[in-house]
């Protein structure tokens, strides 16, 4: 297998509040439609689409876990130092998502935070 791309694609209940949230944090805007916004991450543009749940839901041959219920996935942002750590959870607050543990070392060298979108969807910020 030699896939092209790779990207992820989440459910939300509200395109608005998704798109709000995401730029507010700096992250490019990939486009959007009726069904979902997108959104480019690092260096490389990994992309994450964020569906309304009704619209990926019947792709997904399944039902999709209730982030309040349970874990899906977590992904990592790395961060350039500990500054940049602790400037990402106030930013993170101050645009609606919930930090979920703060900001601490944990391991020699590692220092991060998890937070979740208004969708609960996790979010590590990681400096190492």
């Amino acid at each position: 297998m030699k896939p092209k791309q790779i990207w992820a694609n989440f459910s939300v209940q509200n395109l608005d509040r998704t798109s709000k949230f995401y730029k507010q944090l700096g992250f490019k805007h990939n486009g959007a439609s009726d069904e979902l916004t997108s959104f480019f991450f690092g260096n490389e543009n990994f992309v994450i689409h964020f569906f309304l749940k009704d619209a990926l839901e019947p792709g997904m041959k399944g039902p999709i876990i209730d982030t309040k219920a349970g874990n899906e996935i977590i992904f990592t942002l790395s961060a350039e130092s500990k500054e940049e750590v602790n400037n990402w959870e106030k930013e993170v607050r101050q645009a609606g998502g919930t930090v979920v543990s703060k900001p601490e070392a944990f391991g020699e060298g590692y220092y991060g935070f998890v937070f979740a979108d208004p969708d609960g969807h996790k979010f590590n910020v990681f400096y190492m």
